[in-house]
């Protein structure tokens, strides 16, 4: 026989009701906006007023924030950047590993040299040196070292300041 627990199903209820929120943007107000502002509050990116009003500080700090987890910075909350905000952590990422090209392995390797890990040229190209530097990364981070960006890593990642 197998039991649920109602703790777990109120989260999960809670979640889902989270994860409906409104898409906002700049102009926007009410207890939606508010919860936003509360939530990039708690992860150290906004610090004006609790007002329900969705102005030029708080579009700048949704960007900010948006950056931090790998997302389109266009300052508009949509279902994505609502479950980045409740997980604190970047979503829906791929893997990337030796031979993968293009924006985010240019982003990697950025972070990777604001970390002193990476010291080659930003060129979006997954090589050997792209790779050398993040195992080096988890293992100061640690984390497996596999050499692979995949969730624990875009975590960890998502958390050098940008």
């Amino acid at each position: 026989m197998t039991s649920t627990s109602d703790a777990s199903d109120t989260m999960e209820q809670t979640l889902e009701i989270q994860l409906s929120q409104l898409v906002l943007q700049q102009g926007f107000k009410g207890k939606a906006v508010e919860e936003l502002q509360n939530l990039l509050f708690a992860w150290g990116i906004y610090t004006g007023p609790i007002d329900g009003e969705f102005g030029y500080q708080t579009e700048h700090s949704v960007k900010k924030y948006q950056r931090r987890v790998f997302l389109e910075e266009d300052g508009i909350v949509a279902e994505r950047t609502w479950r980045a905000l409740y997980t604190g952590a970047p979503v829906d990422m791929p893997q990337l590993s030796k031979g993968c090209y293009g924006e985010l392995v240019k982003k990697v390797q950025r972070i990777l040299k604001t970390t002193c890990d990476y010291i080659g040229r930003v060129d979006g190209n997954f090589g050997d040196l792209t790779e050398s530097a993040l195992t080096s990364f988890q293992r100061r981070c640690e984390l497996s070292i596999t050499g692979v960006v995949e969730e624990s890593t875009w975590c960890a990642l998502s958390k050098v300041v940008q």
